[in-house]
């Protein structure tokens, strides 16, 4: 099977300073694409390398809202340079209620440019969303957006939002943190994605899955799990069972929505 994963973050420090290694090991594991999401300035430079360095990584530049006050004066140009450097979609970027301190007014500006941005160069995007999804509505339903539509990682949202962001455009990607019990809320939402948005992501190094599905073990990092992103299979493996899906046919269907929404960056 070929598997894609719709939202990882390889650069990460916390995965170690072998990104070779670790894309290697995605190669055996059957991962064809991912999506290497930088978020923040700092990081921009380290995913456009590993864009250049593996055919694997599909690079995508945004200033999340965690980042939104450390941003330079000058990062919608830095944003333009990265974007016109390589074919890349833009994110991570979002709205975020739920982390404190952050100032919602500045996350709005800077995710509503980003967001048009995005629409006028016609790039998929990558979007985080904590306890805003009000907000998120709102901005994506006034547009514009891009026409290939865009991505909720790690989609947490009501069940009842999910046919209207869908209407918008939206695809849903599956982490192998709601793999946990304490995440059945979040999982019963993607009974009712549409068969044609359902993505899989690892958000590597976050959101592991359940230790005893683990794959791929990393060392831990300050006290918590490290998660590698050749355990995408494993995720792919636990989505299938939970929607009672033979995990080639969910394969199968994943690449399709994968190189819908991806298709116009990939090299």
């Amino acid at each position: 099977m070929r598997l894609y994963d719709a939202h990882n973050h390889l650069q990460d420090e916390r995965l170690g300073a072998q990104p070779a290694a670790l894309v290697e090991a995605c190669a055996r594991a059957g991962v064809a694409k991912m999506v290497v999401n930088g978020a923040r300035e700092e990081d921009w430079p380290d995913v456009l390398a590993l864009a250049k360095r593996h055919p694997l990584v599909v690079p995508s530049f945004g200033l999340h809202p965690w980042y939104v006050r450390d941003r330079t004066p000058v990062w919608k140009e830095n944003l333009v340079r990265f974007l016109d450097e390589i074919p890349s979609a833009v994110g991570e970027i979002g709205l975020d209620r739920w982390k404190e301190g952050l100032d919602l007014p500045s996350q709005e500006e800077a995710f509503t440019w980003q967001l048009q941005l995005a629409a006028k160069r016609e790039l998929p995007v990558s979007i985080h969303c904590l306890q805003a999804w009000g907000v998120l509505f709102d901005i994506l339903r006034k547009g514009p957006r891009p026409r290939c539509g865009f991505l909720l990682h790690s989609f947490g949202g009501p069940q009842e939002m999910v046919g209207p962001l869908a209407k918008l455009g939206a695809c849903f990607s599956f982490p192998g943190y709601y793999a946990h019990e304490k995440k059945a809320r979040q999982r019963e939402a993607f009974r009712v994605v549409p068969p044609d948005r359902l993505l899989v992501e690892t958000d590597a190094p976050d959101q592991s899955l359940p230790v005893e599905l683990v794959t791929h073990p990393l060392p831990e990092v300050a006290g918590k799990p490290v998660n590698h992103p050749a355990n995408l299979g494993a995720v792919y493996r636990f989505v299938a069972q939970f929607l009672c899906e033979p995990p080639e046919r969910l394969a199968a269907r994943v690449e399709e929505n994968f190189l819908r929404l991806f298709g116009a960056i990939l090299k």
